[in-house]
């Protein structure tokens, strides 16, 4: 792979798809390779869940949702390529966001407006301070948080691909997982489409690329973007 020439202005680079494609494993390469910051806006999402959980509360439950936006005010995010740190109230929950139970009940955060918007203010301000550059990925990001990003792009693969992958990553029942992962397309299509590409978005099919080669893909579209 080939990093892109930082000295340039700063370049945002904006990573949307369906849940199981790669999103965020993909979007760390690609900061790293560039040499960019990276920020992975499900985490917060996943943070707000993990909390509500924790305390016994439903995600499904809007006022319970919307009652849990206060602590916002403690989530850590790190924007390191290297290895982001999640925290909430105090708790370091970079590792227990990332477990079935949490991907089995982000739907109900994910899908409540003003969770959305709360946390939208913050991704932007992140973004916006962000240098030499930032890839930032997941849902709303090419559309709403970051609709002038230099470089936008869908990430896609297939159905069956993303269940194999989201497989590989938490194990578990095969079934079990792929029922979970279209409940949370269902679910979230609701509220965003990130199932077809916004006018100036790029998609990027990776149902017959390789790990690297997707990563390349998207290496070269902010290249081609910093030397214009």
């Amino acid at each position: 792979m080939s990093g892109a020439d930082t000295s340039g202005r700063a370049v945002v680079v904006a990573i949307d798809g369906p849940a199981g494609s790669g999103k965020s494993s993909v979007a760390r390469a690609v900061a790293r390779e560039l040499g960019f910051q990276f920020l992975d806006t499900g985490a917060a999402y996943r943070a707000l869940t993990w909390l509500i959980l924790e305390q016994g509360g439903d995600t499904d439950d809007e006022p319970t949702v919307i009652g849990s936006l206060g602590a916002l005010d403690s989530l850590e995010l790190t924007v390191d390529a290297a290895g982001q740190r999640v925290a909430i109230q105090g708790h370091d929950v970079t590792e227990d966001i990332r477990t079935e139970r949490i991907s089995g009940a982000v739907s109900g955060v994910a899908r409540t407006a003003a969770a959305r918007e709360a946390v939208n203010v913050r991704f932007r301000a992140i973004i916006a301070a962000a240098a030499p550059g930032i890839v930032a990925e997941g849902r709303d990001i090419t559309t709403v948080v970051a609709p002038d990003a230099d470089v936008r792009v869908l990430l896609t693969a297939d159905e069956a691909v993303r269940v194999r992958r989201r497989f590989g990553d938490v194990g578990g029942d095969e079934l079990q997982v792929g029922a979970r992962l279209a409940a949370r397309d269902a679910s979230d299509s609701r509220v965003v489409d990130f199932l077809n590409a916004a006018d100036g978005v790029t998609v990027v099919d990776s149902t017959h690329l390789t790990f690297d080669e997707t990563v390349d893909a998207i290496v070269r579209l902010a290249s081609e973007e910093q030397h214009d």
